[in-house]
């Protein structure tokens, strides 16, 4: 018999215990230390594609509310910003990647049934006619697929740049009426303590240097909107205390407005110093931009002191590593996937369902009543340089508000916010009417249900939605446009005056033509 030793320096490669495993590997397969166990890939891979396939999905379920938000980043400057709001979450995500180190996807597709909510959130948005809220129930059904398919811990890992997808969503234009009253009050407060004379119609101020219009681009609703997108990003990187947070998006929300006040206010002096309101009003909104940066450039300086940004990349960290967890099926990632894209189907399966009963939309003449000054020539009034008509829009009973507001848009060819804006209200009418972009003159709309006149709020959607499920009344929606007999460049004020007197002349007219058919239905 023999032994056999081993030279020194070295060791027996046997002396290795059973049923133990050499340093640097896992269940799920070997690996050199430091580097992501083979499982640990493979569920990163899975998870990955289930969640790159789940968003294409959703994206063609949702195809309209995308198309919407694109079209509005890209045509009205109050939401040009957005554009950048994808690449700065990316970007947040990956000063963020740390907090991934030693987490492994956990899909979790049980919670795609509360798709179930989000599918009725839609719908009844849909029912509505907000899109911003169909907008909205889109970006939830993202969060929804991020936490079915990647978890709980890497979507708490990962909430800053997850929360910071809410300002893809352009929200607040409904803001604006109540912005331009705020501009218009800082502004006649501001007059009113310097002594200067002044007259005010509606939204219209008027100085002996000239005439004031407090528009929607006054109002300063693009840059509250961008100042809240930049206070949430300068909220997530510098600071790291939740009331801290919310003050920055406290001031981001109130500074804009205070500062847009005094900005219009400006204006408004500057014309009255140099005796010209169009002199002071040229190149306001690219002056406003500069007196913007500067105030946000104050806020960022005046925060510095109190960042709190040295623990930006440890927090929400996972208390312990997921590396010794078992592994995932492969299969999972992509079944939570299917689940929250079937869920997000069912609301545009039922509105499908429910407008496929809806009839086209009828489009009538109708006769204007002149009012003084004005003559009848056919179907037409001429009322000085101007001539006006009508028409009525007949909507099927069971048309959802969506629609009428779709058309009411067109008519008022929104999307200009320095337009010329006009509000009429008599016993039997609300009219609302606006110079139109492009081209001289104004339009004016006025909207009735059920025998009523409405306007475009909440409450006219909740009963229209209501009345598009038992169908007996029809949505009726007046158009009067006005424009120049000659191609002469337009007088916006004068066109005002004689919009506001044809409309208020409507009442045994137009107007109880409009009562009276929606009263009836078709």
């Amino acid at each position: 018999m023999s032994t056999n030793i081993a030279p020194a320096g070295t060791t027996l490669a046997s002396t290795r215990p059973v049923g133990t495993r050499p340093a640097g590997t896992t269940l799920a397969g070997t690996t050199l230390a430091g580097t992501r166990p083979v499982g640990t890939t493979r569920a990163w891979t899975s998870s990955l594609v289930g969640l790159a396939l789940g968003l294409a999905i959703l994206g063609a379920s949702f195809h309209a509310e995308v198309a919407a938000a694109v079209n509005t980043w890209d045509s009205s400057s109050a939401y040009s910003h957005c554009w950048l709001v994808l690449p700065l979450a990316l970007w947040l995500g990956w000063t963020r990647r740390a907090r991934l180190v030693g987490l492994s996807p956990r899909p979790m597709p049980a919670v795609a049934l509360l798709g179930l909510g989000g599918a009725l959130a839609w719908l009844v948005m849909e029912r509505l006619g907000i899109m911003e809220g169909r907008q909205f129930a889109v970006l939830g059904f993202v969060w929804l697929l991020a936490l079915a398919v990647l978890g709980w811990r890497i979507c708490r890992a990962m909430a800053a740049p997850l929360v910071y997808l809410f300002f893809l969503v352009p929200f607040g234009e409904f803001a604006t009426p109540w912005l331009q009253d705020v501009t218009l009050w800082m502004i006649v407060v501001g007059l009113r303590a310097m002594e200067i004379t002044h007259h005010v119609d509606g939204l219209v101020i008027e100085i002996p240097a000239g005439v004031f219009l407090v528009a929607e681009a006054c109002a300063g609703l693009r840059f509250l909107i961008a100042a809240l997108a930049f206070g949430a990003l300068y909220a997530l990187e510098m600071f790291r205390s939740p009331w801290r947070r919310l003050l920055v998006m406290a001031l981001a929300a109130l500074v804009p407005i205070l500062a847009n006040g005094l900005r219009a206010l400006g204006i408004v002096l500057l014309g009255h110093h140099l005796g010209s309101a169009e002199a002071a009003a040229v190149d306001h909104v690219v002056y406003g931009w500069v007196f913007f940066s500067a105030v946000i450039l104050l806020l960022v300086l005046a925060g510095l002191p109190f960042r709190q940004d040295a623990r930006a990349s440890s927090e929400g960290a996972p208390d312990r590593p997921d590396a010794m967890a078992l592994p995932t099926a492969a299969w999972r990632p992509f079944l939570a996937a299917s689940l929250v894209a079937g869920m997000g189907a069912l609301g545009p399966l039922a509105a499908a369902t429910l407008n496929a009963v809806v009839a086209p939309t009828l489009t009538l003449p109708a006769t204007l009543i002149a009012p003084s000054g004005c003559e009848a020539v056919g179907a037409e009034l001429h009322c000085g340089a101007w001539r006006a008509t009508a028409s009525l829009e007949v909507f099927s009973p069971r048309a959802n508000w969506a629609v009428l507001a779709a058309a009411r848009r067109r008519a008022l060819g929104e999307g200009d916010d320095e337009a010329l804006p006009l509000d009429v209200v008599t016993p039997s009418a609300r009219w609302q009417a606006r110079t139109m972009l492009g081209r001289p003159g104004m339009a004016g709309v006025g909207a009735w249900l059920d025998g009523r006149a409405v306007g475009d709020g909440v409450r006219t959607r909740m009963i229209a939605a209501w009345n598009g499920l038992h169908g007996t009344s029809a949505p009726v929606l007046a158009v009067v446009m006005l424009m120049p007999l000659t191609e002469q460049e337009g007088r916006p004020l004068e066109a005002r005056q004689w919009m506001g007197a044809i409309l208020r002349a409507q009442e045994t007219g137009l107007s109880r033509e409009s009562a009276a058919r929606s009263a009836q239905g078709r």
